[in-house]
């Protein structure tokens, strides 16, 4: 079905405007998916906050012109699939770890922080932990010490404790 001079004005500025408020490009090509794989990568996407659309081509190199996202044009060849996400590597870790268990499903290349990802690029920013993730190490990292020394000195006190009591009921 092809768009009228409108929709695909449309279709620009839509992209144009998640292309605004993302971190991340990651592309995909999909050729040979089925519909149903297809719609379970899109339920993923969706539950993790990722836009992914399948644009033309042309479309998409409009829509992210004068973006950091623009690096990522010469990228724009074949059947792709685009998935923008505000979360530094939600689209790259949806793709990435769909293309693990769907072969059909090939990562062409991405864009993070206006540089030009290639798929190397894209299945290592996948790799990295969310910032939930990343968050709660750190947090596990700043208790460590505290815990630690909480811990020696409530040892010492039961020690020191341990032999007071000990004697006090004997005096009894």
């Amino acid at each position: 079905m092809s768009l009228n001079r409108n929709e695909k004005a449309a279709v620009v500025s839509d992209v144009a405007a998640q292309a605004a408020k993302s971190q991340t490009l990651a592309l995909a090509e999909y050729r040979g998916l089925t519909v149903e794989a297809l719609n379970k990568l899109r339920v993923d996407a969706r539950a993790k906050g990722v836009y992914l659309h399948v644009l033309k081509n042309t479309l998409a190199r409009r829509a992210v012109a004068g973006t950091p996202f623009e690096v990522a044009a010469e990228s724009m060849v074949g059947p792709l699939i685009y998935g923008f996400s505000e979360d530094a590597v939600a689209a790259a870790k949806v793709i990435a770890d769909f293309a693990k268990t769907n072969d059909k499903l090939v990562i062409k290349g991405g864009a993070y922080g206006g540089k030009a990802l290639d798929v190397n690029g894209v299945k290592a920013l996948a790799s990295v932990p969310t910032k939930e993730v990343l968050l709660s190490q750190l947090a596990g990292l700043l208790k460590s010490p505290v815990q630690r020394t909480a811990a020696v000195l409530a040892a010492l006190a039961q020690q020191r404790g341990g032999g007071a009591e000990a004697e006090a009921p004997a005096a009894a």
